[in-house]
């Protein structure tokens, strides 16, 4: 009887050291996915200036394959509603589309903007065109190229973490 006892003992220590390993893997294996994703910092609300008005845009946490997706709005200096982007990004770059107040696409159906990838780090997402740049947690700076009449021009967005 005493060595049935020790046997089921031991059967119960070694099932609860599983139950723990199982649980540490779980854990880890779902806090993997955001961490592999290095512009996760963007995921948020953000409000700044840009374009003579104010700007927010809205990041979602980054999906299983890494892709987050986001909105902004624009609003002139008189607070009225200028127009609106949505977007995907991940590895390869940033897919957008622009929406008048109405919501009438600027772009054909089938079409949108991409801005290719170039490079990834801590703290920055540099694509085409369009550079996100984390300057602390809750600030951050947006670089956007934009083709003019007058040549070049880079609008800067000075962002804030809500």
């Amino acid at each position: 009887m005493l060595s049935i006892l020790r046997y089921y003992i031991r059967q119960l220590c070694v099932m609860k050291k599983l139950t723990l390993i199982s649980l540490f893997l779980c854990v880890c294996l779902s806090s993997q996915g955001q961490e592999s994703v290095p512009f996760a910092w963007l995921e948020g609300s953000w409000t700044g200036d840009g374009f003579g008005g104010t700007s927010e845009e809205v990041w979602s946490a980054p999906a299983a394959d890494g892709t987050m997706m986001g909105s902004y709005r624009h609003f002139d200096s008189d607070g009225s509603l200028n127009f609106y982007e949505f977007w995907l990004l991940d590895s390869t770059g940033l897919v957008l589309k622009h929406f008048d107040r109405d919501f009438v696409g600027w772009e054909e159906k089938d079409e949108f903007l991409f801005f290719k990838m170039e490079e990834l780090t801590e703290n920055k997402v540099t694509l085409k065109g369009l550079v996100y740049e984390k300057i602390s947690e809750t600030e951050m700076k947006i670089y956007l190229e934009m083709n003019t009449k007058e040549g070049k021009k880079t609008e800067v967005f000075s962002m804030t973490k809500k």
